[in-house]
């Protein structure tokens, strides 16, 4: 009997040994769920954010650091700071492990904008992609915007309306539009402190025009545009669309430039808002052939003429160029209506759009 008490007695005291060891070495040596308290952060240019680990309770042993200072910086605290257009990677080290917060970096005006714009989650080549203006009226409008770095929401800047062609429509995939034409790129050669717009239409018709009307009337109202520095243009179908929204409203464009496309809206809208108007299409144009450009400026040459206009006067608001084989030669372009895309790299047809 003492025997058997004598083992239960040690039994209790180990027990109890084990108690007191699981509660002084386990909290030590527990696994510490250490997480980032954001994995993705949307700011505003010049907006800052606190970002924490979680379950780390030596915050000083934290290292801090961003993937490009230019656009996102970071403290040693963990306060980030969006310093221009752009996204980054904000990286916290902790023993030895990584935990990481992508941040996007949008400009003011499209993360203060009202409910009726959803802004996109990435950017292409400075550009702003897949942004969505909820029209209403007339629909989701799918947009790129290039806002320049100089952007404060302050100061009005001019405004770039470039309209795609086929392979540049919506259902052709995200950002197809400035992946597949570069007059957005191009355009800021002549103009670094412009606001670039890049609708992603549908079609080429009716409704990719008023969706390109809304989708400026919007940028007026809501952004800080120069209305007397509005430029468009359009290649291909594209054209054919600008063709439409100058006969809707030719009032809000500075110039429009025409490549490679044909005329489907009215004329003497263009006429009475005297909105100047070039155009610019390959000779041998394989799929409008030059014949409608040529018709359209003659149309539109009648009218002004019928105003009273002189030639001088006409020749600031109409211009044809058609080009010969000779322009694409040594180009290593063979198809001249998809050679159209040379327009946009040609000064004397984009130094003739953004002209002061």
């Amino acid at each position: 009997m003492k025997r058997y008490k004598k083992q239960t007695a040690v039994f209790v005291m180990f027990t109890l040994f084990c108690a007191l060891l699981l509660c002084f070495y386990l909290p030590a040596h527990a696994k510490q769920n250490v997480k980032i308290s954001r994995k993705k952060v949307v700011l505003a240019t010049g907006k800052s954010k606190k970002l924490k680990l979680d379950g780390v309770k030596k915050k000083n042993k934290i290292c801090w650091k961003s993937s490009d200072k230019k656009v996102v910086s970071v403290s040693r605290n963990g306060k980030i700071k969006a310093r221009r257009n752009g996204s980054a990677v904000v990286t916290a080290s902790y023993q030895n492990k990584k935990y990481k917060c992508k941040v996007l970096v949008v400009p003011k005006a499209a993360k203060q904008a009202s409910k009726e714009i959803t802004p996109g989650t990435s950017y292409y080549r400075g550009f702003l992609v897949d942004n969505v203006y909820h029209s209403g009226k007339n629909g989701e409008i799918h947009y790129n915007v290039y806002f320049p770095d100089s952007y404060d929401g302050k100061k009005k800047m001019a405004l770039y309306v470039t309209l795609p062609g086929y392979q540049g429509l919506y259902f052709q995939g995200v950002a197809e539009n400035i992946k597949t034409e570069d007059f957005g790129f191009e355009a800021q050669k002549y103009n670094p402190d412009m606001v670039i717009l890049a609708p992603q239409l549908d079609d080429w018709g009716e409704k990719s025009a008023n969706q390109t009307i809304a989708l400026v009337e919007y940028f007026l109202s809501h952004y800080q545009i120069d209305a007397s520095k509005v430029y468009i243009n359009g290649y291909s179908g594209g054209g054919e669309t600008l063709s439409l929204v100058l006969e809707k409203r030719p009032e809000l464009f500075t110039r429009a430039l025409m490549c490679s496309s044909q005329w489907d809206g009215e004329y003497e809208p263009v006429v009475k808002a005297k909105t100047p108007v070039y155009f610019v299409i390959g000779e041998n144009d394989e799929y409008y052939s030059s014949k409608p450009f040529k018709d359209a400026y003659q149309k539109l040459y009648n009218l002004y003429r019928k105003q009273g206009l002189c030639e001088t006067q006409i020749e600031k608001l109409l211009v044809l160029d058609v080009k010969d084989s000779s322009y694409f030669q040594g180009t290593g372009i063979a198809y001249q209506h998809g050679g159209g895309y040379l327009f946009c790299r040609d000064k004397n047809i984009m130094g003739w759009l953004f002209k002061e």
